[in-house]
């Protein structure tokens, strides 16, 4: 039995799910983070189980052509947990988070998806939303990976500029369990949330952030769900309504709304002849959207969990479904009472391909098949990745929805 602590050589093998790499020692699987595809490392066991183990590189052997050296100091091994991959160059993280999504649609999906990431052009200083972690004597930094450990930071590479603007880190905060940062690149707004160690929280700066999409205007409180990166927004948006083609009289649903990002957009596609319905079980993003959508008379906003509508039929037939639920996913049950609405098409937005590919397999199971697929590097340096999947019901003959996957 190989103990925990122990060093091993190992030949790395192909990018896995989660910001590693899989290397074999016998029989035994090893995830190796800080490695790339191909290399040579000697890596440290940081935890070993009876099928599988982790560990991080002590020494690279024979280094990749497309390793490069970290940007932060704490994106190293035994550092902070964040980063995946700052040890890679940019576009390559692109081929490694490309060839994640494609197996986990093979793996779980059963289908063939040619997605490749797309870069945005913005991979440093992106990051509009930071929680902080406070070590025991009140320095802001980040958990090391998997782990309570805090690692104390000075800076953030990938935090925007607006955040750290906030001058979270460099200050000791004893009486803090956590701070949160939240900022707009558009108005150039933040505000802090400090989260006390006895209970009970205390916010700065702005009361709610303004972020500016395409023209229009939505306001949004510090904790209310909205994308990180500055050009996410309008990609995903311009992403979803490209693929979707709504018509004017068309009746839309906007699952797990948030603000109501989507809803906006949606209602101006639908015209005054249509409707959209947006579902949100936040209550503090029910009221953004609420506010953010008042001037579209042709959208219900409803303060309702998105599983519990579906499933008791709160939600009457509709022409087009836009989801984007946490990183959990949609689940197979959820999947089936949406599907029982038959959307002609339903744009599936999706923070985490694994969760997203389970999906697409109940959503197969349920008469729908995957129309096309695009990702996103909206989270540069690290594992994650945003996916934007239209799902069309099998049979239909409207050639405006047909893609190639």
């Amino acid at each position: 039995m190989i103990e925990l602590g122990a060093t091993l050589t190992l030949d790395v093998g192909p990018v896995a799910h989660g910001g590693c790499c899989v290397a074999r020692h016998g029989d035994l699987v090893v995830f190796v983070r800080h490695a790339l595809p191909g290399e040579r490392v000697t890596a440290r066991l940081t935890e070993v189980r009876s099928r599988y183990a982790r560990a991080e590189v002590v020494e690279v052997v024979e280094p990749s052509a497309h390793r490069v050296q970290p940007r932060c100091p704490y994106a190293v091994p035994g550092g902070c947990g964040g980063c995946d991959w700052q040890h890679a160059e940019a576009d390559y993280q692109r081929e490694l988070k490309t060839a994640v999504i494609r197996e986990q649609m093979r793996r779980l999906a059963g289908v063939d998806a040619a997605a490749s990431v797309e870069g945005t052009g913005l991979d440093w200083a992106w990051r509009t939303r930071v929680r902080f972690s406070t070590d025991p004597g009140g320095r802001a930094g980040f958990h090391r990976f998997r782990s309570s450990e805090v690692v104390a930071v000075d800076r953030c590479p990938i935090a925007h500029p607006v955040v750290e603007a906030a001058g979270v880190e460099g200050r000791r905060r004893p009486e803090d369990e956590a701070i949160e940062v939240a900022a707009s690149s558009s108005s150039g707004e933040f505000a802090v949330t400090e989260f006390r160690r006895g209970g009970g929280s205390r916010r700065t700066g702005a009361r709610r952030l303004t972020h500016t999409v395409r023209g229009r205007t939505f306001r949004v409180s510090p904790r209310t769900f909205w994308q990180v990166h500055p050009s996410a927004a309008e990609l995903l948006v311009d992403a979803v309504l490209a693929a979707l083609r709504p018509q004017h009289g068309d009746r839309a649903v906007d699952l797990y709304c948030g603000a109501g990002l989507f809803a906006a957009f949606l209602a101006q596609a639908v015209g005054p002849s249509g409707r959209v319905l947006a579902v949100e079980g936040d209550p503090a993003a029910v009221r953004d959207a609420a506010h953010n959508l008042r001037d579209l008379g042709v959208v219900d906003v409803r303060h309702a969990d998105v599983g519990a509508a579906l499933r008791r039929g709160a939600i009457e037939s509709i022409d087009l479904a836009v989801v984007d639920p946490p990183r959990s996913g949609l689940t197979p049950v959820n999947v089936s009472a949406l599907a029982a609405l038959r959307p002609r098409a339903v744009a599936y937005v999706a923070c985490d391909p694994a969760a997203l590919a389970r999906d697409l397999a109940a959503f197969a199971d349920a008469g729908y098949r995957l129309g096309s697929l695009r990702a996103f590097d909206i989270f540069p340096q690290t594992h994650h990745v945003e996916c934007v999947a239209i799902l069309t019901r099998e049979g239909r003959r409207d050639a405006r929805h047909a893609a190639v996957v």
